[in-house]
């Protein structure tokens, strides 16, 4: 068994030397008496006619814990005490169950929840509680890179529980000479045998790797397909030839790079998102990093300048699936650069049909608005199209300015674009909705009032994304309380936002 060394703490004492000093009334003027100005009059605060006993309150001290989180509190606009006066387990689970994926405006207020400078709620058991529900989160939606930084400035070394995740990330990201580095150091932090032979071997102590595996194979302490894949992995000479080692059906990310070593890797298509960062590193090929990227874009974890990068990254080599994509985009750019306004219209109208078919629309309106939006382009169909990319980025209220002749939506668009969808004819019980959210009286639900009056900001943050999730499924009424609720709590551009992209991606 494996222990961790046991932390030592010294305390430190100091004295404090007696020193003899003169009274203050050695000072010369002091010692004539005659010497105080004429007329002065000591000061002293009024006597009091009777005597009360003062109430005194009791609380015993509590050492704040230090804000923990990627962006600092003043890029958000979030308290670092958004957590504090809630229960860490219930703020653990609806970090772990709020819906995101068809929502680009909640995967950003997530994530911007999930990376805050915020400090731990002051209850609970267990202080990690909160920060391991971030990290399990952020690997969920596949943002490995920043689960690894968040777990490295808490301290990934200080519970096991911490270095599983932090192993975890490093293992996708290719980073995990770093961590196999504080396992050697600190054997303690993993029962994992097949950690520690792995990480060895990384090391370059293939003896001491072998002596485990060796124990593990005595001991019957691993499965027989583990301890058939350690042994390629440490032996690979012994078994060229051999057939291929069956799959597993729901690999960890140790489990994945060891295949990786031996040779076999596994595609990542299948397994959860956070596995597609390990195709973008350049061991994988260029079409499985297109694919990883977009589907990491999709869900918010990766930005879009990382994906247009490697649309744009060399002459697509086929047909057909993501090459069509990828020759699409770099046809959008070159119609761009030619400067040629039909050349433009036609190319946005093929390359957002190719966007479509992978949900990137708002990642596509993200990359192009800016040199989109100085561009009139011909015909209605074309210019609506430009109108609606640029009210799904971040230049919706500039576009709200101008509205283009065509669906009578339009101007339904535009006043929502302004905040204020009261202004034009509402098309659908969808609009009526939004509308109603956007009311200057729109009510708060009561127990998310409640929440606010507590300051259970983080928790009512999270409530209100889950009703958002429940009225884009059609709960009109959970609709309204969740665009009430955002706008309530100052989050106006997400309410915004997030309306524009459900009536635009509905095809309103």
């Amino acid at each position: 068994m494996w222990t961790r060394a046991a932390a030592v703490t010294i305390a430190l004492a100091g004295q404090v030397a007696a020193q003899t000093t003169e009274p203050l009334s050695a000072i010369d003027w002091l010692k004539e008496p005659g010497n105080l100005l004429p007329g002065t009059v000591m000061l002293e605060p009024p006597v009091a006619d009777a005597v009360t006993d003062p109430q005194i309150h009791v609380a015993p001290l509590e050492a704040l814990s230090p804000p923990l989180g990627l962006v600092d509190a003043s890029v958000t606009g979030l308290p670092v005490d958004l957590w504090r006066p809630s229960d860490p387990a219930r703020l653990a689970r609806l970090i772990g169950n709020v819906p995101v994926k068809s929502s680009p405006a909640m995967q950003k207020l997530m994530f911007t929840l999930l990376l805050t400078e915020a400090r731990a709620p002051a209850g609970g058991a267990d202080p990690d509680t909160l920060l391991l529900a971030r990290l399990d989160r952020l690997f969920q939606l596949g943002a490995a890179d920043p689960a690894q930084a968040l777990v490295q400035q808490a301290g990934p070394a200080d519970s096991p529980d911490r270095f599983r995740r932090w192993f975890d990330a490093t293992l996708l990201t290719g980073d995990e000479d770093r961590s196999c580095t504080a396992l050697i150091a600190h054997p303690g932090l993993s029962r994992d045998y097949r950690a520690h032979i792995f990480c060895k071997a990384r090391r370059g102590d293939w003896a001491s790797a072998a002596l485990m595996l060796e124990a593990a194979h005595a001991l019957e302490i691993l499965p027989v397909e583990t301890l058939d894949l350690l042994d390629r992995f440490l032996s690979p000479e012994m078994f060229e030839g051999a057939p291929y080692l069956p799959q597993p059906q729901d690999p960890d990310p140790l489990t994945f790079r060891l295949f990786e070593a031996i040779g076999e890797r596994l595609p990542t298509a299948s397994l959860p998102r956070a596995f597609a960062n390990a195709d973008l590193r350049d061991v994988a090929g260029w079409k499985a990093q297109v694919e990883a990227a977009e589907r990491l874009t999709r869900i918010g974890a990766l930005t879009p300048n990382h994906l247009l990068g490697l649309y744009t990254e060399r002459a697509p080599a086929a047909s057909g699936a993501v090459w069509d994509r990828v020759a699409a985009v770099q046809r959008f750019e070159a119609a761009l650069d030619g400067g040629k306004p039909q050349a433009v219209a036609d190319a946005l109208i093929a390359v957002w049909s190719q966007m479509e078919t992978v949900e990137l629309q708002v990642p596509f309106a993200e990359l192009f608005a800016d040199r989109l939006a100085p561009r009139p382009l011909p015909g209605a169909e074309a210019e609506n199209l430009r109108w609606r990319v640029l009210l799904l980025s971040e230049l919706y209220e500039d576009a709200a300015q101008s509205v283009p002749e065509g669906p009578t939506a339009n101007a339904f668009l535009a006043a929502l674009a302004r905040g204020m969808p009261d202004q034009a004819p509402s098309p659908s019980p969808l609009a009526d909705a939004i509308t109603e959210g956007f009311a200057w009286a729109a009510p708060v639900p009561p127990d998310l009032q409640a929440m606010l009056d507590r300051n259970r900001l983080g928790e009512a943050i999270l409530e209100a994304m889950q009703l958002y999730a429940q009225g884009a499924r059609g709960n009109l009424v959970d609709l309204t309380a969740a665009i009430a609720t955002l706008r309530r709590v100052g989050l106006e551009d997400t309410a915004r936002r997030a309306a524009l992209q459900l009536l635009i991606l509905q095809g309103v």
